[in-house]
């Protein structure tokens, strides 16, 4: 008799074997909501305790990290949620999901949708801002777009994607305090790393490397297919080419004509690869770029639809995250296959492909995060995010500003442009952290 009731529980939010722990707040706030108001709560001895949250109650119980809990869990919890009905504090307000009602699950795969909509349709519109890459004020506008996507990247991460991965509230035990710190650790490196190479004027050492550079010949490729200009790549094949085939090089050639015509040769067939006259590498390299692409993209859409299950603020601060990244990252996709000798229709056509692949992550997402536990997908996002936020367009926004600048004044110009990307970036999701109790972005409260 008693596993019927425990089983009514679970058919009532339409489970079978174990219940969510989205299931399981929306109990407690049921439960807390019907305790009468005529209680007189000046009376009640119990006025002084706090309202218990959701993460503190499974703490309790040793099921912190959990994402469902079984029947016989569900039964050992049983008073202490019957217990919300006594205590003045409630109507349970929850706390560790940032302050948002969980959604219902017409509302999180509409908002789902319409985030990876706007993602895809905001990366389209790179396709269409290519020809500006010539204007000398674009590379300052990339600059701060890849600083806003580093800063928005790093910070979902270690804000929220990492804290639920673990099970751990970014509230409580001054987690945000902490990794405001580890965000100034980093910072203080950056901006002091920067300001002595400005000052130093070390215009050759962009970066920690114990090799010396390497010495490219002195052939300068102006023009290029699409009117985009690649420097020296022809100089660096020749180099590569010839340091295969010769051990020991003591000076570059400095005639043209003294170069030998096996480097001639290769100069000039890759060269026209890469201007796109061979429709198989042309082939190669789109579906290269397409398949790349696709795998990002579907791990987004992942983290989309888990996010959007756990909550709004959520879902949309990791959408902002991705939104931020996508940007540049599409618009440098569109140049290479632009290059490769695609068309404008060619070049939408495979992104439009790769962008499918977000929907069906964000599928995924959304039936992983809704059924079973999410924290492995929120594990794997918040590592990607850190990946391509630090490992690979941190460098990226420094080779701008190292390809880019001239003189102190344009450094310094950059430097605070890279400031003004990363500061925001980072604190845009910490006021979403930070200020998610008292954001409500729903007009009505759902009644249960």
């Amino acid at each position: 008799m008693e596993e019927s009731f425990i089983h009514n529980i679970l058919r009532f939010y339409g489970e079978s074997d174990s219940l969510s722990t989205g299931n399981l707040e929306n109990f407690l706030r049921l439960i807390a909501s019907r305790r009468a108001a005529t209680v007189d709560d000046d009376a009640n001895p119990l006025k002084n305790r706090e309202c218990s949250s959701l993460s503190e109650l499974l703490s309790t119980f040793g099921l912190g990290n959990a994402s469902a809990v079984s029947p016989n869990e569900l039964e050992m919890m049983c008073p202490a949620i019957l217990n919300q009905v006594l205590l003045p504090a409630c109507p349970y307000t929850p706390s560790n999901l940032n302050g948002s009602l969980l959604l219902p699950d017409y509302k999180v795969w509409g908002y789902g949708f319409l985030a990876v909509t706007v993602i895809n349709l905001a990366a389209l519109v790179g396709l269409f801002l290519v020809p500006l890459t010539k204007k000398t004020y674009f590379p300052k506008v990339l600059t701060y777009f890849i600083g806003l996507a580093i800063g928005t990247l790093f910070s979902n991460a270690v804000l929220q994607l990492i804290p639920e991965a673990l099970g751990l509230d970014p509230k409580d035990d001054n987690y945000v305090l902490n990794v405001v710190g580890i965000f100034g650790g980093f910072y203080i490196l950056f901006f002091t790393e920067w300001v002595l190479k400005i000052v130093l004027k070390a215009d050759t050492e962009m970066g920690h490397s114990h090799f010396p550079p390497l010495q490219s010949a002195d052939i300068t490729i102006n023009t290029f297919s699409n009117d985009v200009v690649i420097n020296n790549i022809c100089g660096d094949i020749i180099t590569n080419s010839a340091n295969r085939e010769m051990n020991s090089i003591n000076e570059k050639p400095n005639n043209p004509s003294e170069i030998p015509a096996v480097e001639k040769n290769a100069c000039v067939l890759t060269c026209r690869w890469l201007k796109g006259d061979g429709m198989s590498n042309i082939k190669t390299m789109a579906w290269m770029i397409t398949v790349s692409d696709a795998v990002h993209n579907f791990i987004d859409g992942l983290a989309i639809g888990a996010s959007f299950t756990l909550s709004l603020l959520t879902g949309f601060s990791t959408s902002i995250a991705i939104f931020c990244e996508e940007f540049p990252h599409e618009l440098g996709d569109f140049v290479i296959l632009l290059n490769s000798g695609m068309s404008v229709g060619q070049a939408a056509c495979f992104n439009l492909l790769s962008a499918m692949c977000c929907y069906l992550g964000l599928a995924l997402g959304i039936l992983l995060g809704s059924s079973f536990a999410p924290n492995a997908i929120f594990a794997i996002a918040g590592g990607m995010f850190l990946y391509i936020s630090l490992a690979d367009m941190f460098p990226e926004m420094n080779n701008i500003m190292a390809t880019n600048t001239k003189g102190y004044q344009g450094k310094v110009v950059f430097f605070l442009i890279q400031n003004a990307g990363l500061l925001t970036g980072f604190t845009v999701i910490l006021l979403i952290t930070l200020f998610a109790g008292d954001i409500n972005l729903e007009s009505n409260k759902r009644s249960d």
